[in-house]
């Protein structure tokens, strides 16, 4: 059964670079995966198919008229990883989540998600917080059953990790949606790791992985791959090995339970940041 995943996490936060690294994992494993980017900067998939810009679903779809082939719309990239990037309206126009909500549908019209490529898991990156209905709706609609937050030991991306759970605990009712894990993404924050350790324990979830900083993932960036594929013996490879081969093995998921601010805020004076 295919599974069906959604990245969320603050903007900035490393999420595109996290999910690229992750399916490259799970494609070495012999995984069949794709990434759908739900960002109208669509740079959801440069690191897969080696930089090269690809054509978004709304841009073809202005271009070319709604009677699509799925061959139009996904690339194939490293190790035969589908690439989907859905883009946005043209500027100061429309609403980006729009984007995401075409796009997806698109896909499902198109019979993407069905056996024709018999796929072990669907990923969405998802720009940034939960703050419209565009963007939640890989969770709100059943689209994506497990979320994984990308989060760091700094404020802001902790907040709108705990922002994003309540979006979470929102839409779990209606659907199956649940949040698989915290990723955290060191920016070498002190006693980052264990403040993150603790605030997934405080929302009921698991830290899944912690990613050291290294700048061998900014190496590999401008090399256009991701790391795995760059530099696959390097110990920052092994590293996304590692969390690729723990969400294959994940079975927790849960409906969390967010934090108020005030919460949050002694979390970080306990861990000595502020």
């Amino acid at each position: 059964m295919m599974r069906k995943i959604a990245i969320y996490g603050k903007g900035g936060i490393g999420k595109s670079t996290t999910t690229q690294n992750i399916v490259a994992g799970l494609a070495e494993m012999g995984k069949k995966v794709m990434v759908v980017g739900c960002d109208p900067k669509a740079d959801s998939t440069r690191l897969l198919l080696g930089g090269m810009h690809q054509k978004t679903v709304l841009d073809t779809l202005r271009e070319e008229g709604e009677d699509l082939d799925l061959d139009e719309i996904v690339k194939e990239g490293y190790r035969k990883i589908r690439c989907v990037e859905s883009g946005g309206p043209e500027p100061g126009v429309g609403c980006a989540g729009r984007g995401i909500i075409t796009a997806i549908n698109l896909l499902e019209q198109l019979g993407a998600y069905e056996d024709k490529w018999a796929l072990d898991y669907a990923f969405y990156d998802v720009l940034g917080d939960v703050v419209c209905g565009g963007f939640a709706m890989p969770m709100r609609e059943g689209k994506a059953r497990e979320i994984y937050i990308v989060v760091s030991g700094e404020m802001m991306a902790m907040y709108a990790a705990n922002n994003i759970c309540k979006g979470i605990v929102k839409f779990a009712d209606a659907g199956k949606v649940r949040l698989a894990g915290l990723i955290c993404n060191s920016r070498q924050v002190d006693n980052e790791k264990e403040m993150i350790e603790e605030l997934a324990k405080k929302l009921g979830t698991q830290m899944i992985h912690f990613v050291p900083r290294e700048k061998m993932v900014q190496r590999a960036e401008i090399n256009r791959k991701t790391v795995i594929d760059y530099e696959p013996g390097h110990a920052q490879a092994d590293e996304y090995r590692t969390l690729a081969n723990k969400i294959e093995q994940n079975d927790m998921y849960i409906v969390p339970k967010p934090l108020e601010m005030e919460e949050l805020e002694n979390l970080l004076v306990e861990f000595g940041i502020v």
